[in-house]
């Protein structure tokens, strides 16, 4: 059973020679080659190479186009920053002085260059993988997007005093991920991942009369285009977990402030949840005998379907012996 196969027969919920391991790896690989974030998130041969040594020294089993916010931002037209080694950083705000979003054109992703360059990592990724390893693409979602546009501070703000005009930009916002996220699912992603993190800071009735339509709407039209949704919302997301019940989504990425046994109960018996452990804690300042450990305790508590990763991002600065112990095989069927 190769890597695409135990990754698309858990989301079926199939029997798998074990779980499938998809950790969120952006400064942990670019630093693993020897590589700045700057060239991680510049040059897409950097990004893939850094997948596919990961991939080759760790098991790791999906190879993935996350690298930063801000393509979609970019391709609006937003000025950004990029220090050598440090995510890169949106100078100012498109829409902070002028809240009209209709003078934006919206971006063709094969003509924007940032958008362009993911389009040519997920290219090169399936042309390397083949059918042997799952590959993900990403976009913002729409709250996300909508943040990145107005700056987080008025984005919340617009929420609460001018939740039409955010309902307005978000599906505005939305359109652009829709057309991102099926150019990579062209290109031969058979996932996209969506991160919405400012999500995690709403009230529930916010997040479902406002934020909820778009994702929904997002998630719909990738799965009627034949991939697979990985959603990714940092922070503590307990409050917004029945809401999710209702999303057309594959796979629930959890930050570690959520208890996974607590989603089970939430989500469903077949909802497929990827292990959250906290990625400082409990990956990059521990052991590997812990790490393993911490993994067959979150399986007793909430069985199969299941995809190993850690709460967010495995950090940079994480022992090569842990990520082996997070990634490493481990027959799941002996421990219950």
């Amino acid at each position: 059973m190769n890597s695409l196969e135990r990754y698309e027969r858990t989301i079926k919920k199939q029997p798998v020679d074990f779980l499938p391991r998809i950790p969120i790896l952006m400064f942990f690989s670019a630093h693993y080659i020897g590589a700045k974030y700057r060239e991680f998130v510049s040059d897409y041969h950097v990004l893939v190479r850094a997948n596919e040594k990961c991939s080759e020294d760790f098991g790791v089993d999906q190879w993935s186009a996350i690298s930063d916010p801000f393509r979609e931002t970019s391709g609006f037209g937003a000025e950004l920053y990029f220090p050598e080694d440090e995510v890169p950083r949106c100078v100012e705000p498109l829409l902070k002085d002028d809240l009209d979003f209709t003078r934006l054109e919206p971006p063709n992703p094969y003509k924007a260059e940032r958008m362009m360059d993911r389009l040519l990592a997920v290219r090169e990724m399936r042309n390397r993988a083949n059918k042997n390893y799952s590959v993900m693409g990403w976009v913002e979602g729409p709250a996300a997007e909508a943040a990145d546009l107005r700056g987080v501070t008025d984005f919340l703000t617009d929420l609460l005093i001018r939740p039409e005009y955010a309902f307005e930009l978000m599906g505005f916002c939305t359109e652009t991920s829709i057309r991102f996220a099926l150019a990579q699912l062209q290109e031969g992603a058979d996932t996209i991942g969506i991160g919405d993190a400012i999500a995690s800071q709403v009230s529930p009735q916010t997040y479902y009369e406002l934020i909820f339509p778009h994702e929904y709407k997002l998630m719909k039209a990738i799965k009627d285009a034949g991939g697979f949704v990985r959603l990714h919302i940092c922070g503590n997301t307990k409050h917004l977990l029945n809401f999710w019940r209702e999303l057309p989504c594959d796979i629930y990425d959890l930050d570690w402030f959520v208890p996974l046994r607590e989603a089970r109960e939430i989500l469903g018996p077949d909802s497929v949840l990827v292990t959250n452990i906290d990625p400082v804690r409990e990956v990059m300042n521990s052991t590997p005998d812990e790490i393993k450990g911490k993994l067959r305790d979150l399986y007793r508590e909430v069985g199969f379907p299941l995809m190993i990763g850690a709460g967010c991002e495995v950090p940079g600065g994480t022992p090569h012996e842990n990520l082996k112990a997070l990634c490493e095989p481990i027959d799941f069927n002996l421990i219950l």
